[in-house]
């Protein structure tokens, strides 16, 4: 059974087919520029690749190009698109009100779009997206959407509650609702294998670090506390976020600087993090070039990441009054050595030991951890992609 996975912005798409008889992955590929000129880049799995400039006026024409690319031009994998069983779309706000993945129907598709005051630059974008499958493939494929939120919805409420006037949770449902969830689940359930244990009896910590950050705790198979809130916003600093940091000063600076909430929304999302520090780059490769040739204040943004990582990994083995695993995954996870060690070494006191030979390996599976070692230290590549088809395969399978 082949399964399509999508995932939209507002002005691209991300695309994955992948055969589920072996989880391969058949091709893969970009839609940039949706809306403005437009631009396919297609790659199929033996390496042919179809890369096209296109008008690309809404998502419509952007999944027409998919169809040309993966039917049609030098890089096919399929005859026809009646090959493809079903459709995996990621959704990145489910708010309470997605529990976990389902069918695409006209209430799912209201309610996505009633949540897009919580993600407004994702949710509408995947509504538009949903749509233009409908209309580019009419019903007779069915689509499934999978929720970054729904992984957390087992949090309690002394975990997503924030303390303001009660009434906002009730009106507006101001909580925390987490995101990344399912890079977090799909690395738990693949530390779970490693372990030869069941996750539910396993104490996990997982450790989504890119552009995008977030860290979860992971407890009898269920997510019991998020470091990304109401908004991806929260939590550590990342790429250009700020995370969390106290409300008085943001209106300390918006009353200085005659700054609108507009104002301060966009340059604690865009402006802030490491780019903010380091006024270098956004990228971690970037900044530590730029540390390593004396840049203080690139150093400075590299200290205040690592700590605040690691103070979130500390806060929740208290939590979890303990912890059997802790896995390192995404961009930076999976490629910076020297913050694994960082992190690694100031756990000590748990008796975590690492092999720092494993540890230097890059974007691989590997267990980083000795045998002595009192945690087990993991690094385990995301596939959200995959993640996706699974549980779509799942839901479709049962039509």
């Amino acid at each position: 059974m082949k399964i399509f996975v999508v995932n939209a912005g507002s002005s691209s798409l991300k695309y994955q087919l992948i055969d589920m008889d072996n989880e391969q992955v058949l091709a893969k590929g970009l839609c940039e520029r949706i809306g403005v000129t437009g631009a396919i880049s297609h790659k199929a799995a033996d390496g042919r690749e179809y890369k096209a400039e296109t008008p690309m006026p809404t998502h419509s024409e952007a999944f027409e190009a998919v169809v040309y690319a993966m039917v049609n031009s030098k890089a096919k994998v399929i005859d026809s698109f009646d090959e493809i069983a079903a459709i995996g779309h990621r959704i990145v706000q489910g708010g309470a009100i997605f529990k976990g993945s389902c069918l695409v129907n006209d209430k799912v598709l209201s309610d996505i779009s009633d949540l897009g005051a919580m993600a407004p630059l994702h949710n509408p974008a995947h509504v538009l997206a949903i749509k233009a499958c409908i209309k580019t493939f009419g019903d007779k494929i069915p689509q499934v959407v999978v929720f970054d939120t729904s992984f957390h919805q087992t949090m309690p409420a002394k975990a997503y509650m924030y303390a303001l006037p009660y009434e906002y949770y009730e009106k507006y449902g101001v909580r925390k609702y987490g995101a990344h969830g399912t890079s977090h689940r799909f690395v738990s359930d693949r530390v779970a294998v490693l372990e030869n244990k069941d996750k539910k009896d396993l104490k996990i910590i997982t450790c989504h670090l890119g552009n995008g950050c977030s860290i979860t705790a992971i407890k009898d198979g269920k997510c019991i506390d998020t470091s990304m809130g109401f908004t991806p916003l929260d939590g550590f600093m990342m790429g250009t976020r700020s995370g969390t940091i106290d409300p008085s000063a943001l209106t300390y600076i918006a009353e200085k600087e005659n700054l609108s909430a507009a104002d301060i929304n966009n340059i604690c999302n865009k402006k802030s993090g490491m780019l903010g520090i380091s006024g270098v780059s956004n990228d971690n490769r970037d900044i530590a070039a730029a540390a390593e040739s004396g840049n203080e204040r690139a150093k400075l943004a590299t200290d205040m990441q690592r700590y605040q990582i690691l103070k979130f990994v500390g806060q929740y083995i208290a939590a979890m009054n303990g912890v059997d695993a802790i896995a390192f995954t995404g961009g930076i996870g999976e490629n910076d050595p020297e913050l694994r060690e960082y992190v690694c070494e100031n756990l000590a006191f748990l008796g975590v030991k690492i092999d720092k030979d494993l540890n230097k390996l890059r974007g691989k599976e590997v267990k980083i951890s000795t045998d002595e070692s009192g945690v087990d230290i993991f690094v385990i590549p995301t596939n959200e992609e995959l993640a996706i088809a699974r549980d779509t395969l799942e839901i479709v399978s049962k039509l």
